[in-house]
């Protein structure tokens, strides 16, 4: 499996407007992704949410001149890197590497390039009253974890963004308990209760993918880029010691049946389609 192939471009691009209440995107053609395809008249507009702006965690505006970033290398704190390669920088502005999204700047996105997430895909086997394993259309049915986010409603993978000076495992280890057991809202007792459980957990895990999301988020300028773990119980009995309870961005949180039925946020349901590849199991 080629767990940097790139996955997608038009939730990106899809029409209407940015989410959040951005303006309506410029329209682009599949034909007219690529940069390297001439697009006379190319005239996306520029947008940057409010909670961007106001955040002490978001860069600077690019056009202040305060801050010389460097793109495609470690900024200080900040891994300016992407998966993909290195990107394109016109007149110091980063351009994303897939092409034309329809939104100029940094739409929800709190950095210029790629903003780099971690998603966390717990997984195990469905099974039946009895202990038996459900199998559909001859294969064994896996079930992952799943949170329904406030923001839009949809369904998604535990996860969130890499902070700066981070390690990605910290990242997954603290959006799952963050999102899927709510530690965020426990004693600081239970926190570290959930800290081991997870860390036990996630002692080993699958490369799943790395490199672009097809983000409905993602801009010109700025665009989402995850690495994604799938970390799976055979037994299910790991689970057992687990209550999950939505906290942080989920409205819920809940086991859901992985097949090609699933309807979920940005690319997740490629990166499910990969999971159940990896482990024999239905889709």
């Amino acid at each position: 499996m080629d767990s940097t192939k790139v996955v997608g471009h038009s939730k990106c691009r899809s029409r209407g407007n940015y989410p959040g209440g951005g303006p309506v995107r410029f329209p682009v053609s599949d034909d007219k992704v690529p940069w390297s395809v001439d697009y006379p008249g190319y005239d996306p507009p520029e947008y940057t949410a409010d909670r961007v702006l106001q955040s002490d965690r978001s860069d600077e505006d690019i056009k202040s001149g305060k801050h010389k970033f460097r793109f495609n290398e470690v900024d200080k704190k900040v891994d300016r890197r992407s998966y993909t390669g290195r990107y394109p920088v016109v007149n110091g502005v980063p351009m994303n590497p897939v092409g034309r999204t329809g939104i100029a700047a940094r739409g929800r996105l709190r950095k210029w390039g790629p903003n780099h997430a971690a998603d966390a895909i717990a997984t195990r086997w469905k099974r039946g009253s009895n202990g038996e394993q459900v199998v559909k259309e001859g294969k064994p049915v896996l079930q992952f974890i799943a949170i329904r986010r406030q923001d839009n409603g949809e369904t998604a993978i535990p996860g969130g963004m890499v902070e700066a000076g981070e390690q990605v495992s910290e990242t997954l280890l603290r959006e799952f308990g963050e999102e899927a057991l709510s530690s965020l809202d426990v004693s600081s007792d239970e926190r570290l209760k959930i800290k081991a459980l997870v860390t036990e957990l996630f002692a080993h895990g699958d490369k799943i993918y790395e490199g672009y999301v097809d983000d409905p988020r993602n801009t010109d300028n700025a665009w989402t880029e995850t690495l994604a773990i799938n970390f799976h119980d055979d037994t299910g009995v790991a689970f057992e010691k687990f209550t999950l309870k939505a906290g942080d961005d989920a409205a819920e949180v809940f086991w859901a049946d992985i097949g090609h039925e699933l309807n979920l946020f940005a690319s997740h349901s490629d990166f499910m389609q990969k999971v159940a590849e990896i482990r024999g199991a239905y889709y």
